[in-house]
């Protein structure tokens, strides 16, 4: 892992680790009109001054990500971490979060973006603009109407966030939402009320799950 000697107040996680069971691939290395997925993230996350992370299942797919993307833009990969007599070939974001709230809070980041690589089409604007959001606050999470949020595009305290998944993962309770503690000083952003400012077609929100999804952002990206 690289030494890094950007701001150490924030860094961006990317969990690139998930199944993939109805996509059939890796989504973050699918090509989307000649472009990496994950190259799209990048692309946005490079023009702020802060470390990115890919969290990674596997050494191998570390390896894969390497063969395939500009490491120079990455400050380190972080692999899942089974410290809990769990089957490994598990997948949860629960396990992706609890190994990057335990390595970056071994490194004294003060903050962390989680972001999933299925979400390809992230808008500047809109990070921008949780991050100052979540200045003087715990955690800062987008939030729609009807009261569901995004955990995988919410800025989290890493060692707060990591006592909670611990707790979680321990207590085999894989629900994204039970990270969030009672405790911590949240900010709840409307995605409908403030986010859509940003985003109109709200393109952040966007994510992939099977091919369908595929042609639903072709169609975008040719607007």
């Amino acid at each position: 892992m690289k030494i890094s000697s950007k701001n150490k107040y924030l860094a961006f996680a990317i969990l690139v680790g998930g199944k993939s069971i109805r996509f059939g691939t890796d989504k973050g290395l699918f090509k989307l009109r000649g472009k990496l997925l994950i190259e799209y993230q990048l692309e946005i996350l490079r023009q702020f001054n802060y470390d990115i992370f890919l969290v990674a299942n596997s050494k191998q797919q570390v390896q894969s990500y390497i063969d395939e993307v500009n490491i120079k833009e990455i400050t380190g990969f972080i692999i899942d971490d089974y410290d809990f007599n769990l089957d490994k070939t598990a997948r949860s974001p629960m396990i992706g979060l609890y190994s990057a709230f335990k390595e970056l809070k071994e490194l004294a980041y003060e903050k962390l973006f989680a972001l999933s690589c299925d979400n390809p089409l992230i808008k500047k604007e809109v990070i921008d603009f949780l991050i100052q959001e979540a200045r003087t606050y715990d955690c800062c999470v987008p939030q729609w109407k009807n009261k569901f949020i995004e955990p995988l595009f919410a800025i989290y305290p890493p060692e707060k966030a990591y006592q909670t998944t611990l707790s979680n993962i321990k207590a085999r309770k894989f629900k994204l939402t039970n990270i969030l503690s009672q405790e911590w000083k949240t900010r709840y952003v409307s995605i409908e009320d403030s986010i859509k400012k940003l985003d109109p077609l709200l393109l952040s929100f966007k994510n992939i799950n099977n091919f369908t999804d595929i042609k639903e952002l072709e169609k975008l990206l040719y607007k």
